[in-house]
């Protein structure tokens, strides 16, 4: 092996190291924040774990898990697990009765923008993620149509359903995202 070669095997190296190093402090600072991610999603402490970890794996495996996207890629990487752990399908017809119109960006919550957690849990799995995905994590209705393969009107009934049964609930609970 060539000094040349020497050089760029350590080069490649430092640079994995440091990407490696980066990425366990965004989740060793926000392992709150994004195991309550992945629990949101699944609703289920065990698929909650499953696809935490899962997301650490991934994330030590990726290459692009770096500086200021290092804590946006981690949540969406634990995003994906969850979709193929759930895989969640929109469930509501075409035909259904449309729930209270909120504008967008509005949400059923007190003034802190909390929201109640049980009633959250209790959706369907495919409005519990656009919930998750559009009114906390902010995703726009295409790319939640795109990450979970369906139409954007389908995320708009789901977002809606679920909007309208946190309006029902009238229960608040603290969610940090």
């Amino acid at each position: 092996m060539s000094a040349s070669d020497r050089n760029q095997e350590i080069t490649n190296k430092l640079i994995r190291d440091a990407i490696t190093e980066e990425f366990i402090k965004v989740f060793y600072e926000n392992i709150d924040a994004l195991y309550q991610l992945s629990f949101l999603l699944t609703a289920d402490h065990e698929k909650a774990e499953k696809c935490f970890v899962a997301g650490i794996e991934d994330c030590v495996k990726e290459n692009r898990m770096f500086g200021e996207w290092a804590r946006s890629w981690a949540k969406r990487i634990i995003l994906g697990n969850a979709i193929r752990e759930v895989k969640p399908r929109p469930r509501l017809p075409a035909s259904s009765p449309s729930p209270t119109a909120l504008s967008q960006g509005e949400t059923p919550s007190d003034s802190d923008g909390h929201f109640a957690l049980e009633t959250v849990l209790r959706l369907g799995d495919f409005e519990r993620f656009v919930f998750v995905m559009s009114v906390l994590e902010k995703y726009s209705h295409l790319e939640c149509a795109l990450l979970l393969d369906c139409s954007v009107s389908e995320i708009r009934r789901g977002r809606l359903f679920a909007l309208d049964e946190l309006v029902s609930s009238r229960q608040v609970f603290s969610f940090a995202p």
